[in-house]
Parts: structure tokens; sequence; C-alpha cells
């Protein structure tokens, strides 16, 4: 796991780092210092820590104006154990809903397993960004996650499926990837009128 670098391509573009606004200004970080673990596998040192123990994530975009950020996973995310959707939402989600993000795009494929508990942090979520006109659409996530989402009743708090599931993120700007993202949101949303 240490080789699973986050997506560097979008640097030039936005470094959570060095944004005022986000919950990792001013973080430094090693290349060669290995100290964050999941379980017993190191991973790299650019992904952020956001209190969970097993799932780290790193921001690779956010735009203010549009309201819109992205954010890439790697680990378990184990509501079960260790609540992490909790620690999700209040530790970063708040944070940058307070500064005016209200469509999130999470990336997924190197989340190798949930584990649910209840839905009210999920709940919480969906409502703050129901209410601003926004959203919470999940890239790329594997099979058996998603299905773990469905069977834990989760998966109707996101946008999933569809072209979301293969989508070749890496090959768009964070521009692109907000209007093709946002298109499939409003016609899924036309859809359900």
């Amino acid at each position: 796991m240490h080789h699973l670098e986050p997506f560097y391509n979008w640097r030039s573009y936005y470094i959570s780092s060095e944004d005022p606004q986000s919950p990792f200004f001013d973080r430094e970080y090693s290349e060669f210092t290995f100290s964050e673990k999941i379980y017993d596998h190191f991973i790299h040192p650019q992904w952020d820590n956001f209190g969970s123990s097993t799932l780290f994530l790193k921001i690779l975009y956010v735009e203010y104006n549009e309201g819109f950020a992205v954010l890439e996973f790697i680990g378990e995310w184990n509501d079960c154990l260790y609540n992490d959707i909790m620690l999700l939402k209040r530790n970063l989600i708040e944070h940058m809903m307070y500064a005016g993000i209200r469509k999130f795009i999470l990336i997924g494929e190197n989340v190798l397993n949930f584990h649910s508990s209840d839905d009210c942090y999920y709940e919480e979520w969906f409502d703050e960004v129901e209410d601003a006109e926004g959203w919470i659409a999940l890239l790329n996530f594997r099979e058996h996650v998603l299905d773990d989402l469905k069977d834990a009743d989760i998966d109707s708090y996101f946008v999933l499926g569809g072209q979301l599931n293969d989508l070749s993120w890496r090959t768009y700007s964070p521009m692109q990837l907000y209007r093709k993202v946002d298109d499939q949101v409003m016609k899924r949303l036309g859809m359900a009128f």
C-alpha cells in the first residue's frame, strides 16, 4: 500500500496544504518518512489523516466559486468499529461546507472494504447538501463496496452507479470532471421528476 500515492497531476490547480481554507493548510509532508498505517500496512505520506485509523484521504481539488470538492480515499471505510463517517463529517466535511462546498466527488477505487453501522451521519450530510442544492457523488468504488453500501441502505444518500462506476477521471481537468459528474447528476434528477 505504501506505493499507492494520491493523484498528483492536479497539483498545478490546487494543493490543500497551501489553501488557507483547507483543514490541512500548512501541513508539511515527507516523501521519505512513512508514519501512517492502515492496520499493519504503511501508506504513502502524502495521504491525509482526518482522524480515522483505517481510512485516509487527499483533497485533490476545491473550487469555492462553484462550491465543489474532489476527495480521493484509501483504506477500509469502517463505520462499525471506528465510526469513520462521523470522523469524516465532523473533522472535514463540516469545515468544507462552512467554506461553501456543497457538491462532493468522492473517488473510492482504493477503498478496499466498507463496514456499516447506522446511517445518521449520512442522512445529516445528505440533508445539508440537498438543502444547499448540492450532492455527493461516488466515483469508481469497487463493486463489492457498492454492494455493501446498498445492503446497508446507505446508497440512497449518494449519486452512484452507471457511468460513475467506471469513469476515467484522471484524463479530465478538475473542472471537466466536475462538469461531467454534474451532468450525470442533473440527468438523474431530471429522470426522477
